[in-house]
């Protein structure tokens, strides 16, 4: 399915099934809310999937990987484990490294997907980072990676990034798409100097300038001063909205890529659930461009979807509280019982 017809396909989720979840949850053996945001997830689970009892038996984090041009500006200085611990499954996608991995895939002991479209993007500071025709084929990699794991049966996906400099990119979308100053959204990635930081602030105000990408058409910004990786979850994301699967969006980069998604069509955000809130400073501003609202804040800035695993323990957890806990009808009924 291409761009066009898939976002043709995604449609709010279903408020019936949502209200539903909320009778049951106000039912339950404990005060009505008590739970907070526990009750949150599960109720936002049973309307994404139109199940009444939905289950996450099935869980995959997607680490889309890609380099990128403008490292060359000098402005860079455990998925597995928290996976594990999170009962998920971790495929790492090249959709934009600038290296040949020949059969490495084969040796991983994760699932190595090549998907690549780019050898890593252009330098943006001195063009675009990638032709809008890449752009698109980038977002498509993602879409079909939803579409086939939901086939597969996964039923929840979470997003992670690995990319050098990738925060640079990132934080050029941030400014573009949230009409935010690049000073006030830009962060120090993985602990540069402060001639360091201004530095990468003007490379980034110098790739708006010679690019000027069209803040309407997030796939112009993509493709202008984006990532082929930002994309690849972009697309991810709007293939979970079109498959009717949750999709926890893990950090910065992972967030830059879910506001392209949301920048597309607006109706993606019913599906996302944002994992955490990064030390990225732009991170903030992304997350309140979507009306998100982060489920952890545990001063995490490594990316690769850790943050998404974590994210999904607690997200499963009020799935269970919503299925295992009996209601006052239930209750009574096993009381009489006994």
């Amino acid at each position: 399915m291409d761009l066009h017809s898939l976002a043709e396909s995604i449609t709010h989720t279903n408020g019936k099934f949502g209200d539903e979840a909320q009778q049951r949850l106000d039912s339950l053996t404990k005060p009505q809310g008590s739970l907070g945001r526990l009750e949150e997830f599960a109720k936002q689970l049973v309307a994404i999937t139109e199940q009444k009892m939905p289950d996450l038996d099935k869980k995959v984090i997607f680490t889309f990987a890609g380099d990128h041009g403008v490292a060359d500006e000098g402005v860079s200085a455990g998925i597995n484990v928290l996976a594990r611990h999170a009962g998920a499954d971790v495929v790492v996608v090249d959709v934009g490294v600038d290296h040949d991995f020949g059969d490495v895939g084969a040796r991983c002991n994760v699932p190595l997907l090549i998907k690549k479209v780019v050898s890593g993007t252009k330098n943006m500071r001195k063009g675009p980072a990638m032709t809008r025709e890449e752009a698109v084929k980038c977002i498509e990699v993602g879409m079909a990676l939803a579409t086939d794991y939901a086939k597969k049966g996964y039923k929840i996906f979470g997003t992670g990034d690995m990319g050098i400099a990738n925060t640079t990119p990132s934080s050029a979308i941030t400014a573009v798409l949230t009409g935010k100053s690049v000073e006030d959204i830009t962060g120090r990635g993985t602990g540069i100097n402060n001639d360091a930081w201004k530095n990468k602030v003007q490379v980034i105000r110098d790739a708006i300038e010679l690019n000027k990408p069209d803040a309407s058409d997030a796939i112009d910004v993509l493709a202008k001063v984006g990532g082929a990786e930002i994309g690849g979850i972009a697309g991810l994301i709007l293939g979970a909205a079109a498959n009717k699967v949750p999709v926890v969006v893990d950090g910065f980069i992972s967030t830059a890529g879910a506001l392209i998604a949301y920048i597309i069509d607006p109706k993606t955000r019913d599906y996302m659930f944002a994992a955490h809130k990064s030390q990225e400073i732009g991170h903030t501003a992304m997350l309140d461009k979507m009306g998100l609202r982060p489920i952890v804040d545990l001063d995490l800035r490594l990316g690769e979807g850790t943050g998404a695993a974590l994210a999904i323990l607690l997200i499963e957890a009020g799935l269970k509280i919503y299925k295992e806990m009996a209601t006052f009808e239930e209750a009574a009924v096993s009381n009489k019982e006994n």
